[in-house]
């Protein structure tokens, strides 16, 4: 049940790249965070680069820095995922980037938001992922 929002510099990415990132977030979640094929909801945000700021090596453990080509991937997801689990998460995205679109490891910056069951509704105003009668 993840939701990712990817943000990322409006002239950086074309039709076709975007369906890779896309893919590559999705495979890492199926292979890292055992979600369902079918659980598949993501947003692309372009943004213009003068409207994102950053500190270029904040935290980099090498010699490069970050450009004004970075991706930000937010996922929002529930709970219970092992910080093992996470940190392969992490890796398998941005080697993915990097091998798919040369992208710097540098410049993928992710975040995880967990949030419970409760708080989720695929439609139809219903929180489906919780039993209805501990729901009440």
């Amino acid at each position: 049940m993840p939701f990712v929002n990817v943000y990322y510099p409006e002239h950086q990415l074309n039709d076709k790249e975007l369906k890779k990132v896309s893919n590559c977030i999705h495979q890492s979640l199926i292979q890292h965070f055992h979600i369902p094929k079918d659980d598949y909801f993501q947003l692309f945000l372009p943004y213009p680069s003068q409207h994102f700021f950053y500190n270029s090596q904040y935290l980099l453990e090498n010699e490069e820095k970050r450009t004004d080509n970075m991706i930000y991937i937010s996922i929002t997801c529930g709970q219970g995922r092992t910080v093992e689990q996470k940190k392969k998460l992490y890796h398998s995205i941005a080697e993915g980037l990097h091998t798919d679109l040369a992208i710097s490891t540098n410049n993928i910056f992710i975040t995880l938001n967990e949030t419970p069951l409760e708080n989720w509704s695929f439609g139809q105003g219903v929180a489906q992922m919780v039993n209805t009668k501990e729901a009440k």
